[in-house]
């Protein structure tokens, strides 16, 4: 096997904190410490796939095999690859035989061509797939509430999803971009791979934070305007994002309390009373009332994180504290 001796990074570059000797993973943002150097590899090594190098291909994946954490899902994909790369290239076949598939398979050249050219396209179609689920969102909302309100709605909701996107891909992991369901919402496909469920927890509340930004600017602008749609966006923005984050399993509060332990889950209902408490607002008794269940389910984490309560309930916090400012000046829908 073909290995490198990583090059000594001491800090990492994304949060700057300081790294252990060798460590391949920061210890307080999760992210790959070789990230680059894992992109750059991954990349030759694809276009030698694509080119039929295969056992150079094998090489380069092996070659980032040291980057990675050895028990991690991507060392374990890229041991399978490696493997299955370097029985292809050496699976046996005469000239005979190549010479009588090449005949039986002639007809089928132009079918070949085009699929080669299909999967050059590939990133095209996805692209369209999330501008068409997304012109088809817009299109719902338009017929609903008109086209100001309509459009204003799904441009909210396509910043908390891209939230979700941007928080994925700066920690260097693979993501799609979002898709868009009308009358049900979105979602954006990403592969965690080992992510420890801290960092799960906090690419799940980069979406309601990205939400409440997209909130928080539109009660700026009806501040400055006094146009009373940005009221409304703002109000129902913040509402929706809270109620995202009811920990049940299919919301955004669902994935996130997985990193909670039994005390954090306690804290978080605690702050939620006192939220409801503060603001006057219902949806906070919902958001405990799913933390409460949450104490007594089975999946309490070994490794709690207290961290991502204090990221949940700040949140919180922001969004109440804009649904608050619109509501207590009489604004809500235009």
């Amino acid at each position: 096997m073909s290995t490198i001796t990583p090059e000594l990074i001491r800090n990492c570059k994304r949060c700057s904190h300081e790294l252990a000797p060798g460590a391949l993973v920061c210890d307080r943002c999760h992210t790959l410490v070789y990230t680059e150097q894992l992109e750059r590899l991954s990349s030759a090594a694809k276009k030698l796939e694509a080119k039929g190098d295969l056992l150079e291909a094998r090489h380069l994946w092996l070659t980032a095999l040291p980057l990675v954490p050895q028990e991690s899902k991507q060392a374990i994909w890229i041991r399978d690859h490696a493997r299955a790369l370097e029985q292809t290239a050496s699976a046996p076949q005469s000239p005979d035989a190549r010479s009588k598939w090449a005949k039986r398979l002639a007809p089928l050249g132009p079918i070949g061509v085009l699929l080669a050219k299909a999967k050059a396209l590939l990133p095209i179609l996805l692209k369209l797939k999330f501008l068409l689920s997304f012109a088809a969102f817009i299109g719902l909302y338009w017929s609903l509430w008109g086209p100001r309100f309509g459009v204003g709605f799904a441009v909210m909701i396509l910043i908390h999803e891209m939230g979700h996107f941007i928080d994925i891909k700066r920690r260097g992991l693979p993501a799609e971009m979002p898709v868009f369901l009308p009358g049900f919402g979105a979602y954006v496909r990403w592969q965690a791979m080992g992510v420890p469920l801290e960092t799960r927890a906090a690419v799940s509340l980069a979406g309601p934070l990205a939400g409440w930004l997209a909130a928080a600017v539109c009660a700026l602008l009806w501040f400055q305007t006094g146009d009373r749609l940005w009221a409304a966006l703002a109000q129902a923005g913040a509402w929706l994002n809270i109620i995202n984050l009811i920990p049940i399993w299919v919301l955004d509060g669902g994935h996130a309390i997985l990193a909670l332990g039994k005390t954090e889950r306690m804290v978080l209902l605690a702050g939620c009373v006192v939220l409801w408490f503060v603001f006057h607002q219902e949806l906070f008794l919902l958001v405990a009332a799913g933390a409460g269940w949450r104490i007594f389910t089975k999946d309490i984490p070994d490794q709690p994180s207290p961290r991502t309560t204090a990221y949940f309930l700040t949140v919180l916090t922001l969004l109440g504290l804009v649904r608050w400012l619109v509501l207590s000046q009489g604004a809500g829908m235009p």
